[in-house]
């Protein structure tokens, strides 16, 4: 177990050192220069070149690239052009909003789906899971966007049980807050409960036609027994990379949820970071995406080994 450890371990940090070097390059080979965003198209080359020089452009890219990379290690993230406060500020403000809708969106998508799959793989065939099947084709079919809309529609402005957008802080109470994130978190998370749903029924399939599946039931054990103390367990493998997949997805993924329901969170202010050209904002958030993304791998990786030991035995 260890040496799969330490396996993954090293793999983390070879991914994290090739996305940063990728996302400084990317970014910064974008066309528009900060200063000259900010000051204007009118500002004067002596204002602009002392702007570029008061926010570091004027140093080489190199030179920019290691402080970037070292000053986060250090937990600096540096500061924003356009707010003059502090990227790592703003960003934990804004993660108090991203991480809990990801985290609800995942717990409602999870809960909807297990029991969605499940149904399904035990009535193969029949009505039931041709209706699970037809209903997760639709959810997968459909934009979460357009759920986001839907739910405003219905929700916000018919029946008035929500508000259509903004969020009410964790100052007011638990309970408000996250009734401030349930529908952006039901848009977020039926489209996944599909997929999840769907994979969660291929594999328990799979899993049902095996020999000890059998051996069960020869045992004694019914097939609602076999199924749940044998079959369930079995089949998560595939399914845990779907959830850890997921995750990612909601943490860094939700831009468009976020700017449909006016949420406060890191895709708004990524999207406002690149229409104000506030490069180091940009590159802060977008590598600690990279980097909750990575490490949901990685503890992915590592729930595979505790699941299945053959995995162990591989490496």
């Amino acid at each position: 177990m260890l040496r799969y450890f330490i396996k993954r371990l090293m793999s983390l940090i070879l991914s994290l050192a090739v996305a940063s070097l990728v996302i400084f390059l990317v970014i910064e080979v974008a066309p528009g220069d900060p200063a000259s965003f900010m000051l204007g198209i009118n500002a004067q080359p002596d204002t602009v070149a002392a702007l570029r020089t008061e926010l570091g452009l004027d140093v080489p890219k190199t030179q920019r690239y290691l402080t970037w990379v070292s000053n986060m290690l250090s937990g600096d993230f540096g500061t924003s052009y356009t707010y003059r406060t502090s990227v790592a500020t703003m960003i934990a403000d804004r993660m108090w909003v991203s991480l809990p809708l990801a985290i609800y969106a995942l717990a409602l998508s999870t809960l909807i789906a297990f029991p969605a799959g499940i149904y399904a793989a035990a009535r193969r065939g029949k009505a039931g899971d041709m209706a699970v099947m037809g209903v997760t084709q639709l959810g997968i079919a459909v934009p979460n966007f357009w759920f986001a809309m839907m739910m405003v529609l219905v929700f916000s402005i018919n029946l008035r049980w929500f508000s259509a957008g903004g969020f009410a802080g964790w100052d007011k109470g638990l309970l408000v807050g996250l009734h401030s994130l349930t529908l952006p978190a039901i848009s977020l998370a039926l489209p996944q409960a599909a997929i999840l749903a769907r994979v969660m029924r291929s594999s328990l399939l799979d899993i049902l036609g095996e020999d000890f599946m059998r051996t069960a039931r020869a045992k004694g054990l019914s097939r609602r027994q076999a199924l749940w103390r044998h079959g369930v367990r079995n089949a998560m493998i595939p399914v845990l990379t779907i959830i850890g997949l997921q995750f990612s997805f909601l943490l860094a993924g939700s831009i468009i949820i976020e700017q449909v329901f006016y949420l406060p969170g890191l895709g708004r202010l990524v999207f406002q970071a690149i229409s104000s050209r506030d490069l180091i904002v940009v590159e802060s958030v977008v590598m600690l995406l990279v980097f909750a993304v990575i490490v949901v791998n990685f503890i992915v990786d590592l729930t595979y080994a505790a699941v299945d030991p053959r995995l162990r035995s591989r490496t």
